[in-house]
């Protein structure tokens, strides 16, 4: 899912205010692949289409095709695409992004000019209280970026063996205090199951040291990151999709993707390493061609946004975004 800037919380008549991060960076990188009449990018994660409304302004030749899980995100996006009089250049399926390479075949498409990922939560799963997002507000411990998944965060928290709990903090909120909260919620549990955020957030709260909770802001940003991954396999789905929007590059197509934690970070880095690496044997006195790189990095590392940016969109603070050309079709 997207993860963009502030929005309001919606009332009946109200609708959230859409930010997307680093939006111009984002319209630059993937601008020369998207030109030609006729070029196709998919928007991996749709969200709230901010990115995609961009590109389609700049670019009067462009189709996207735009992926999200969410059907609240999917219906507010078709409803900003249809209000910008672009209904008819944009294709939204109802997906998960690692399901890509199946979208690309059943819409007919055999590659692509470009390829966008916004990871983390969108600002809609954020400021909508009852989606379970959010340690600001009680609300249900939910976390499904898919309303009709089966797995709820309180599936989780209230089913998992303590060591597989501390586990899932320890590895996807990088969290050292892992094993202290995981048996404090084992006890808690067993009193009464959890079933709102606000206990939880409460109790990690408790859990943590209170010279470590003067900084670093909420202490249970860290656990409700990590159940987030987990609810939603977040870096299974990405592990999974990468390589997939890689391989549906054209020749002189371009992905970018904008993180916002260090491990979709390293998962991003280490696969775009991978497509700019030669790998023709060491031994061998020359480059051999078809071992060479298959991308060529746009990006210098994970470039962050302006403190302009920042300052008028804290969320935006903590994404980086990479981003690589397609050279070569591998051998």
């Amino acid at each position: 899912m997207s993860s963009t800037g502030p929005a309001a919380a919606p009332g009946p008549a109200q609708r959230p205010v859409h930010v997307p991060v680093l939006l111009d960076r984002v319209v630059e990188l993937l601008g020369p692949a998207c030109a030609a009449e006729g070029a196709v990018v998919v928007d991996a994660t749709l969200g709230l289409a901010g990115h995609t409304l961009a590109l389609l302004e700049a670019h009067p030749g462009l189709r996207v095709v735009g992926l999200d899980r969410d059907p609240e995100a999917r219906a507010e996006a078709t409803r900003r695409i249809e209000a910008a009089g672009h209904a008819g250049r944009v294709t939204v399926v109802p997906a998960v992004f690692d399901e890509l390479p199946d979208v690309l075949d059943r819409l007919g498409i055999a590659e692509v000019q470009g390829a966008l990922f916004d990871l983390g939560v969108s600002s809609l799963q954020l400021d909508r209280p009852d989606r379970g997002f959010s340690y600001s507000t009680d609300a249900p411990l939910d976390m499904r970026m898919d309303p009709a998944a089966p797995r709820t965060a309180a599936d989780v928290v209230n089913t998992y063996p303590p060591r597989e709990l501390a586990r899932v903090l320890r590895v996807y909120g990088e969290e050292r205090f892992a094993s202290r909260i995981a048996a404090a919620i084992d006890r808690e549990r067993a009193r009464e199951p959890f079933t709102g955020t606000a206990r939880l957030a409460e109790l990690v709260r408790e859990s943590i040291p209170a010279a470590t909770r003067r900084t670093g802001g909420h202490p249970a940003k860290r656990t409700f990151q990590a159940l987030r991954i987990e609810v939603n396999d977040e870096l299974g789905v990405l592990e999974r999709a990468l390589p997939a929007a890689i391989e549906a590059l054209a020749v002189g197509g371009r992905l970018a993707v904008i993180t916002f934690h260090s491990l979709e970070d390293r998962i991003v880095k280490q696969t775009l390493a991978a497509g700019a690496a030669d790998r023709t044997p060491p031994d061998l006195p020359v480059p051999l061609p078809e071992h060479g790189p298959v991308l060529r990095l746009l990006t210098r590392g994970g470039e962050a946004p302006g403190p302009e940016e920042t300052a008028g969109n804290p969320r935006a603070a903590s994404a980086r975004v990479r981003a690589a050309e397609r050279i070569r079709r591998a051998a």
